[in-house]
């Protein structure tokens, strides 16, 4: 230490504030000049990171990778929707399918009881052609008749229809003056069907008009 200083006397250091924004008022401070009259940026010693442009072009190659991945993922969704309808038409196949089986054998199933009651309905009608289908026994049948109806079971076969051998079945054959074509002039055994299928043709005596 020299003779000329003395204890307490080294020079205090000086700080400059070159915030743009004063902290305590918030002002925008102007810019002053240094000592030397030399104009100082207040911008130059920041340090800006200059950004990319919007117009920057995409390499093309990457630009390739993603058409490509977007006709993939056209592709699979083309393939899967194509998938479903395909399901979609095979269910619907089934239920059309399913539906269908399901009416012929129920169908098949009303045959089949029509079948095994023919005898008894046959009784029953003979009964009432002559007058002896009367009191419990009367009710019975009627119920039964009644039941079978519900199932779409038909009895059919009147006097006086025209002969067809289709639904009809000639146990007996004579001629008429009274006719002018194959006609039914008396029914044998009715007939029964169910829908357009015959369970049994109704039996008749058919007579043809005279030569």
């Amino acid at each position: 230490m020299s003779d000329d200083e003395t204890p307490g006397s080294e020079e205090t250091p000086r700080f400059t504030d070159k915030r743009r924004i004063d902290p305590e008022t918030g002002a925008v401070r102007e810019p002053r000049a240094p000592e030397g009259g030399a104009e100082v940026d207040p911008l130059a010693d920041l340090d800006f990171e200059t950004p990319a442009t919007s117009g920057e072009l995409v390499p093309s190659h990457q630009l390739e990778a993603a058409e490509a991945l977007a006709a993939e993922r056209l592709d699979e969704l083309q393939r899967r929707n194509a998938a479903y309808f395909n399901l979609e038409t095979q269910y619907s196949s089934y239920v059309k399918r399913s539906k269908a089986d399901g009416a012929i054998q129920r169908e098949e199933g009303v045959l089949s009881v029509v079948e095994a009651l023919i005898g008894v309905l046959d009784d029953i009608d003979l009964a009432r052609q002559h007058g002896d289908l009367v009191g419990p026994f009367a009710a019975i049948a009627e119920k039964l008749e009644q039941t079978l109806q519900r199932f779409g079971i038909e009895k059919y076969g009147e006097v006086g229809e025209v002969f067809d051998p289709t639904v009809h079945e000639a146990l007996m054959h004579g001629h008429s003056p009274d006719v002018t074509e194959p006609t039914v002039q008396a029914v044998l055994q009715p007939g029964y069907r169910v829908g357009d299928r015959i369970v049994r043709a109704v039996r008749v005596a058919v007579v043809d008009p005279d030569a």
